[in-house]
C-alpha cells in the first residue's frame, strides 16, 4: 500500500467502527484526510481492534514519523553547567530517546478532543490506538484515577522512543501554592524513579502543567531543573535528561537556567 491508500483504509475502518459517523464523507484533500484520521483516532474509545488495522496503522504512522524526521538525543549538546542535562526545542514525538514524558490528565487515557493541541493528544495521535488501550489496561487494574504527581509507564508503540511516561501535573486555577509546587516536583521525581528502575538511560520531559493546567512557566522550569539535578546527584543509571520545549518563550526560560554563568 502507498501512504495515501493506508490513510484511506484507516479512515474507512474507523468510520465503520464508529457508527455515528458511518455516513461521513471523506475529503479528497490529503491534509483534510490527515486531520480526519487524527480526529477519529482521538475520539475512539479504548476497545479492541483488528490485527489488520493495527498492521496498516503501524506502517502508516511509522512512515509519517520518518517523513517528519527523527532527532537522536545522542546528538544533542549538553548544558555547560551539567553534562547530563540537555535543552532541546522541537517536536517531542520525533525524539529518539529511551523515554519521553506525557503530561496526562487523571483519567490517563489520552485527550479525546479531536486534534487538540495539548501534548497528550499529540503523543497519542503519533503513537497509535495501542497507547490508549495500554493506558486503559493500567487504569482498569488500578481502579481509580491517577493521582497528581505520580507516573505510569507504557510502551511507545509507533513513536521513535522506547517508552512513554505518563504523569499528571497540578492544575493551577488560582494563586500558586506550595502544594502545587510540591506536586510538580513529584511529577519529575516519579518519572525519574520509574525510568531509573526500568534501566533507562535517557528521558525527555515536556513542560508539565504549563499549558492547559496554567502553572507559571518560570517557576515550573526552576522546579523541573532543581528536581532533576537533585535526583541525578544520587542516581547513576540515567545518563541524560532532555528538557523539551516547543515555544521560544519556554526555550529562553530554560536557557537562562541551564546556560547562565
Amino acid at each position: 500500500m502507498e501512504q495515501s491508500e493506508r490513510r484511506l483504509y484507516l479512515i474507512k475502518e474507523l468510520l465503520a467502527d464508529l457508527p455515528q459517523y458511518t455516513d461521513m464523507e471523506i475529503p479528497a484533500n490529503p491534509g483534510e484526510q490527515k486531520r480526519l484520521l487524527r480526529s477519529l483516532m482521538n475520539i475512539r474509545p479504548p476497545r479492541p481492534i483488528g490485527d489488520e488495522f493495527l498492521k496498516v496503522q503501524d506502517e502508516y504512522l511509522s512512515e509519517e514519523v520518518r517523513n517528519k524526521g527523527v532527532t537522536d538525543s545522542d546528538s544533542l549538546p549538553a548544558s555547560p553547567l551539567n553534562s547530563r542535562l540537555i535543552l532541546w526545542r522541537g517536536d517531542i514525538t520525533t525524539l529518539k530517546a529511551d523515554a519521553i514524558v506525557n503530561a496526562a490528565n487523571s483519567a490517563l487515557r489520552g485527550c479525546f478532543v479531536p486534534c487538540h493541541s495539548c501534548v497528550d493528544n499529540i503523543i497519542h495521535s503519533v503513537s497509535g490506538v495501542q497507547l490508549r488501550l495500554a493506558c486503559d489496561e493500567l487504569m482498569r487494574a488500578q481502579g481509580f484515577d491517577e493521582p497528581t504527581g505520580t507516573a505510569k509507564i507504557t510502551p511507545a508503540f509507533n513513536l521513535p522512543c522506547r517508552y512513554v511516561l505518563h504523569t499528571v501535573g497540578p492544575i493551577v486555577s488560582g494563586p500558586l501554592t506550595e502544594t502545587h509546587c510540591r506536586q510538580l516536583a513529584g511529577c519529575y521525581r516519579s518519572c525519574l524513579e520509574l525510568a531509573s528502575g526500568k534501566g533507562l538511560k535517557s528521558i525527555a520531559f515536556c513542560c508539565i502543567s504549563t499549558g492547559e493546567f496554567h502553572f507559571p512557566q518560570i517557576k515550573a522550569a526552576e522546579i523541573a531543573v532543581q528536581t532533576v539535578t537533585e535526583f541525578l546527584l544520587t542516581d547513576l543509571q540515567i545518563e541524560k535528561v532532555i528538557f523539551n520545549v516547543f515555544k521560544q518563550e519556554d526555550y529562553d526560560i530554560y536557557k537562562d537556567i541551564l546556560y547562565r554563568e
